[in-house]
């Protein structure tokens, strides 16, 4: 079962805002969502969003960990971990815990959004208490499965520059379509979606269509 939210805020912090305010009655006080740097290393991370602000510098410090990125997904860890952060760090050497911890949060629940090549989207909830029920992570888990198709698609607002016709071409030539296929599906000549790719390509600094299409799926944009 999911939590129901109404969203009336616009944009990707709004989005965040109105989810925080509906899990307080699960103890969640914090979201971060993590995403690859799609211009970056294959274990570059950034921040996507923070709520509540204050928790920006906590965020970067998550992002510039080795924990739960690339090596996370190569030990074939699952999609939906829990941990509770003190416990995970006894010896108190992760500096992101370390600031979670002075912000009082005890507990924190990750959910990963897996993309191409060994890529992901990570969805981190924090609870200023320490979880004891498994199901309690489960409905936290849930709350992030019914909600990421609305974060995803403000993520592509806030983090893409492509053009809706640029996205359109990538996503037909992600299908398998040749520029011949596509245009007959877009009604407008071969030309025109050659056109959009070079341009899609010349935005995401690649210069041949996968790679191209790569990075618009760790934009979000596909």
């Amino acid at each position: 079962m999911g939590i129901p939210v109404n969203f009336d805020s616009v944009g990707l912090d709004g989005i965040l805002s109105d989810w925080v305010a509906a899990l307080r009655e699960f103890s969640v006080e914090a979201v971060v969502v993590l995403g690859p740097d799609p211009f970056g290393g294959s274990d570059d991370r950034q921040v996507v969003a923070a709520h509540p602000p204050l928790v920006a510098e906590a965020a970067a410090a998550l992002a510039e960990s080795n924990d739960f990125g690339a090596r996370w997904r190569d030990s074939d860890a699952p999609l939906v971990a829990w941990q509770t952060i003190a416990k995970s760090d006894p010896m108190r050497t992760s500096r992101w815990r370390m600031l979670w911890l002075a912000h009082g949060f005890q507990t924190v629940v990750r959910v990963e959004f897996s993309l191409p090549a060994g890529r992901a989207f990570e969805c981190f909830l924090f609870s200023p208490r320490e979880l004891t029920d498994r199901s309690e992570a489960a409905m936290l888990a849930w709350s992030a499965l019914n909600i990421w198709p609305l974060v995803k698609r403000s993520i592509v607002t806030a983090r893409s520059t492509l053009s809706p016709r640029e996205r359109e071409c990538l996503e037909l030539a992600f299908r398998g379509m040749t520029a011949r296929e596509s245009a007959q599906v877009l009604l407008c000549t071969e030309r025109t979606i050659n056109y959009h790719l070079a341009n899609a390509m010349t935005k995401l600094r690649v210069d041949n269509k996968m790679a191209a299409i790569q990075r618009a799926c760790w934009l979000g944009a596909l």
